[in-house]
């Protein structure tokens, strides 16, 4: 069932982005799976592709979970058309490459805030100057957010008094933010979907914190002004209360289907972050092979698995006997020897 290695996979950059399924049940077919339904069964290359999204109705075998796992294409348990995310398997994040990005760029001050301007900085047509501060930034973001809403207000007609909502009073929100929390809740679902598939931290947020999705609120909000904002003002204008959620909802999995919007995130993450090229790749050519990860080492990455203790010297139970098997004339050292060595080493605490 699992693969040799990770070099016996397709490169990530040559296989399908995702496939979306739903009322399809999802069996393991040889080192594949096959997608089950009354008009017959569909085989699906799972090794050449990165996620597979199953919607309503669809339910999976456990094997075909392990197959999906051993050829590192994610799944995900969403709503229509990935509107919603309600759940995740293992994919194709093995290496740590653009979670390491992340985190780097999260963690230093002076980076960190060069991805707040960036993300600023692609939210709006406009660009902004130069040395301006984290508060001076806030503000200007905030006054052409307002802007936005204004001018869908007048454009559809919309009775607009400002942004409000209540979870725990859903009800009292007038027509307008109760669309523009539903469509905010299904663009949150496909960032999420994103992220997860391609192993960023949703809890590493850039201009959100605190939250276990800070970083699925720093994405979507690149999209809010021109995707869903003004499909909730139209929504909410185009019909009666009754049903409106639902139309939004219906409305998003439209718009997202057809403007492509998962293809454009990642790429757009990757923007933001300022991630070369070579470093976002989740299959590099240089360290395929390796089944075990790398240590970390002030002066660059080490090869993992290995033993680094020097030679002849005296250590824990582990290093004793590597440096015996690589000696020709060492002793057998039996089994029990070697476990004896290894709980005195415990219980003199010997780091390992």
């Amino acid at each position: 069932m699992s693969t040799a290695g990770l070099q016996a996979l397709p490169r990530f950059a040559d296989g399908l982005t995702f496939l979306y399924a739903e009322h399809v049940r999802v069996e393991q077919e040889q080192h594949a799976i096959v997608l089950v339904d009354a008009r017959g069964r569909i085989p699906v290359p799972v090794a050449a592709l990165a996620t597979l999204m199953l919607g309503p109705g669809a339910t999976m075998t456990h094997a075909a979970m392990v197959a999906c796992a051993a050829n590192g294409c994610s799944v995900l348990f969403c709503g229509e058309h990935g509107v919603r995310l309600y759940a995740c398997g293992l994919g194709e994040t093995r290496k740590a490459a653009n979670l390491m990005e992340q985190a780097r760029a999260w963690a230093d001050p002076d980076e960190h805030l060069r991805v707040v301007v960036r993300l600023y900085r692609m939210r709006f047509s406009e660009t902004l100057e130069d040395g301006l501060t984290l508060e001076q930034i806030r503000g200007k973001e905030g006054v052409r957010v307002r802007e936005t809403y204004a001018r869908l207000a007048r454009e559809t007609g919309v009775r607009w008094s400002g942004r409000a909502y209540k979870q725990a009073e859903w009800g009292a929100a007038d027509p307008v933010n109760r669309a523009l929390s539903t469509a905010n809740s299904c663009l949150y679902g496909l960032c999420h979907a994103a992220l997860v598939s391609t192993g960023f931290s949703t809890g590493l947020g850039f201009i959100h914190t605190g939250k276990s999705l800070a970083f699925v609120y720093d994405v979507a909000d690149l999209y809010k002004c021109d995707v869903t904002v003004p499909l909730a003002f139209q929504c909410a204008a185009a019909g009666p209360l009754t049903g409106l959620e639902t139309r939004v909802r219906r409305a998003c999995r439209d718009a997202f289907r057809t403007s492509k919007l998962l293809e454009r995130i990642i790429p757009d993450v990757q923007r933001a972050l300022g991630m070369r090229p070579e470093v976002v790749r989740l299959i590099d050519a240089t360290n395929e092979g390796d089944s075990v990860g790398g240590l970390w080492d002030p002066h660059g990455a080490l090869a993992g698995g290995q033993n680094y203790a020097p030679r002849g010297t005296a250590g824990p139970g582990v290093a004793r006997a590597h440096a015996a098997a690589d000696s020709d004339d060492a002793p057998d050292i039996d089994d029990a020897t070697l476990d004896a060595e290894l709980i005195d080493d415990a219980a003199g605490e010997v780091p390992f």
